[in-house]
């Protein structure tokens, strides 16, 4: 991030670590506001900007004016929401309930976040709504982590499921990141839950080109990805089903400063790509952008007046 974004939003948050003054009750307790200027902030990487995108088209059409700031670094933006600074950022419930959790009990405190979407977001509120933050209801997309094989393998040995893997008894090697040694929603959880026999860890990254080549040439049998991966079918790659439910409910939430953002104006217009945006639907829009070289914001738009959500 460019030095003087940094100090712009961080100028006014006391290091960016503070959220809104306790004694300024109004913050927290005062009438939840819809601001006609909003500003939409997303996290940088394509789905995010995809979804900042798609929030401000929501919100220009239900007569708001809006403007998109990106900011990559989540100790920046998450402040800079508290603030006022950003209005409104699309999140991932399980993960910014931890992140929540982690800034307020510290690194080492349990997580909160768990494959149950109620107790998710009831422990995501319960964290948000001190610091000024009010977190809509979710929709059906959800962007959590997936293991892939391919599509040959999973013919080969009738594989759908994480269990029917575990079923087989194959010893697989599983490209990853390196943490995912101890990671409980990775190669531990695997064993677990599902008991596959994990015999080494390649660290290859998250979703990388790297991982599904490995997979693709048979080096790597396993690799983890996202469910909303674009590029999976160049691979010949495939998910297997987390019918146990290992991964955390990383379900798409929008987040909004509840002073500025929080009332039933923004509150509708964002609902409504709740009725119909999928994890299939996202991860075509990904593909869009990443792989047909296509701008976020045509993207965006086309997707929402093929839905009836905006004017074509």
């Amino acid at each position: 991030m460019a030095p003087c974004l940094a100090l712009l939003l961080c100028g006014a948050l006391a290091g960016c670590t503070s959220g809104p003054s306790l004694e300024d009750r109004d913050a927290v307790t005062g009438q939840p506001g819809d601001g006609h200027r909003l500003v939409v902030g997303s996290a940088g990487f394509t789905e995010s900007d995809l979804l900042a995108q798609m929030y401000a088209l929501l919100l220009q059409e239900a007569g708001h004016r809006t403007r998109i700031l990106s900011v990559t670094n989540r100790e920046l933006y998450e402040p800079a929401l508290e603030n006022g600074q950003i209005d409104v950022v699309p999140e991932y419930a399980a993960t910014f309930a931890d992140w929540l959790n982690a800034k307020v009990h510290g690194a080492d405190a349990p997580t909160v976040g768990s494959p149950d979407l109620t107790a998710t977001m009831t422990a995501l509120r319960t964290l948000a709504e001190p610091r000024g933050l009010a977190v809509l209801d979710p929709g059906r997309a959800v962007d959590q982590n997936a293991f892939a094989v391919t599509a040959a393998y999973a013919a080969e040995h009738r594989l759908k499921t994480l269990s029917d893997l575990g079923a087989a008894r194959l010893p697989v090697r599983l490209a990853a990141g390196d943490e995912c040694v101890r990671r409980p929603y990775c190669a531990p959880g695997l064993k677990e839950v599902y008991g596959i026999d994990v015999t080494a860890v390649d660290p290859k990254g998250v979703g990388t080109t790297q991982a599904k080549q490995a997979v693709q040439s048979g080096q790597d049998q396993l690799m983890l990805t996202t469910t909303t991966d674009a590029t999976l079918d160049t691979f010949g790659l495939v998910l297997l089903a987390d019918d146990k439910h290992l991964q955390n409910a990383d379900v798409i939430v929008p987040v909004v400063n509840r002073a500025r953002a929080g009332g039933e104006g923004v509150t509708r217009a964002l609902a409504r790509l709740n009725t119909v945006l999928t994890t299939t639907d996202l991860a075509h829009l990904n593909e869009q952008v990443d792989s047909w070289r296509r701008l976020p914001e045509d993207v965006a738009r086309n997707y929402l007046a093929e839905k009836g959500l905006v004017p074509h």
